[in-house]
């Protein structure tokens, strides 16, 4: 991008601040929490009201759950840019340990403060406001541009998947930008080049009709609790291995591409020690093997566990009944239908054929070519903002959808955004920093000049 039109889209974001700031803050006080079926129908309104006075076409389009928000403009060149968004938040307990209001925007200094903030509604207000920005200068668009924006990614999109083969013919597009993007401390641009896959899983067992008295049951009936806790003791050993049979047969190493993506990083080691408080890392790794086991190596975690009496005081019971909440992040080419038969054969060869599998959510890893062209426009819109190029990393340690978007639409994923490493999202006090706000519209806008060629 050329320094003077760089130099008048900083002009229109710095003298429009206050209003995309607004934006958000109206979008935050809307609760769309998914899991709690909240604020969805007013929330996907909303969105689509701020697209449509941007001065695209909107459509809010039904689903088999909560409805997608579809919008198009058209730029003057053949290039079209996907974002895909989200206007679904996680739910906000707990609420006492929010310093402020989680549904009403607080701001202080540099931060901006609410559930949603970072996840995922400060990113799609940037990139609308990049939209505003980037017409406003050069009188069009220099690319079309297409949104689909769900109301479920934070339940684990079930509707999306049949919404995206339905209508694979309007979302085809050139690039897809991806919900996220983040920066570093410092505010150096971090940029993710795929996703982890996931297979979240309930593991249940029940051993009695109900709880009894642990001094009259407990030498004499099963426990649930301990029946669950011993087969959950298989899954994984202390070197971290995952003991599903034929587990990492799919699994594909890290390239020495990949490793040369991961040793241009800067390291982390420190920083990620004081953000977490701990002085070590499982299998004492660090440096760059420490961020190729980030997001190369497959996992299995206990997310929660749930059995018998937890409340103040003493209740002597034995559980009747127990469940926990199990994630497997997945690297390619693993896949979630395969993990659950190899966990059902697993249980079923250690005698645990009575723990019941519930699938809860599910998605397949998803990678970009670093080499691609799409890339290249993103690294040079990079120096256009922040003047270096982006820390590249091959893929999150996260999981989303991404997978349906190459596979079903054929479209290379980057990523660009409005978070940082401390935004806390999923936790109380969600937050972004304003300076990374700006420079995520700006950041979007260097990207639809480059794609557009008008750099």
């Amino acid at each position: 991008m050329t320094t003077a039109l760089q130099a008048q889209i900083d002009a229109y974001v710095d003298q429009h601040m206050e209003r995309f700031i607004g934006m958000l803050g109206d979008l935050c006080a809307i609760p769309s929490v998914a899991a709690q079926g909240q604020g969805i129908e007013p929330c996907a309104q909303a969105v689509a009201n701020l697209l449509s006075d941007a001065g695209l076409a909107v459509s809010i389009m039904p689903t088999a759950g909560n409805p997608v928000v579809y919008a198009t403009a058209n730029g003057t060149s053949d290039t079209t840019i996907l974002c895909y968004n989200h206007y679904d938040v996680q739910p906000a307990e707990p609420f006492e340990l929010w310093h402020t209001d989680p549904f009403r925007l607080h701001r202080h200094h540099n931060t901006l403060t609410a559930r949603g903030v970072a996840d995922d509604k400060g990113e799609l207000v940037s990139r609308i406001a990049a939209i505003m920005a980037t017409k406003h200068v050069l009188g069009e668009l220099p690319v079309g541009m297409k949104f689909l924006i769900e109301g479920e990614e934070e339940i684990a999109s079930p509707n999306l998947e049949p919404f995206i083969k339905a209508h694979r013919d309007l979302l085809q597009a050139d690039a897809c930008v991806w919900e996220f993007g983040a920066h570093n401390a410092d505010g150096h641009p971090v940029s993710y080049l795929g996703l982890r896959g996931i297979c979240y899983l309930e593991l249940s067992v029940q051993t009695a009709n109900i709880d009894t008295h642990s001094g009259i049951a407990g030498s004499i009936l099963p426990n649930a609790a301990w029946r669950l806790v011993w087969a959950l003791n298989t899954l994984k050993d202390r070197d971290e291995r995952i003991q599903l049979p034929d587990f990492y047969a799919n699994v594909v190493p890290a390239s020495p591409r990949d490793m040369e993506l991961l040793a241009a990083l800067p390291d982390s080691d420190e920083e990620m020690q004081e953000l977490f408080g701990n002085t070590s890392f499982l299998q004492g790794a660090k440096g760059v093997e420490l961020r190729r086991r980030e997001i190369f190596e497959p996992t299995c975690t206990i997310c929660g566990i749930g059995a018998g009496y937890q409340g103040a005081g003493q209740k002597t019971v034995l559980p009747a009944q127990a469940m926990a909440k199990v994630d497997f992040r997945l690297v390619p080419n693993q896949r979630p239908d395969q993990v659950i038969a190899q966990l059902r054969a697993h249980l079923d060869a250690n005698g645990f054929q009575d723990i019941q599998i519930r699938l809860v959510g599910a998605g397949r890893p998803s990678r970009t070519d670093p080499d691609d062209a799409v890339v290249e426009h993103l690294v040079a819109a990079a120096h256009d903002v922040y003047g270096r190029a982006p820390h590249l990393w091959p893929m999150s340690g996260g999981s989303g959808p991404g997978y349906l978007f190459a596979e079903e639409i054929g479209v290379p994923i980057i990523s660009l955004g409005v978070g940082y490493s401390g935004a806390r999202i999923h936790a109380p006090n969600e937050n972004i920093r304003i300076s990374d706000f700006r420079n995520g519209i700006r950041y979007m806008a260097a990207l639809m000049t480059r794609m557009g060629n008008q750099a």
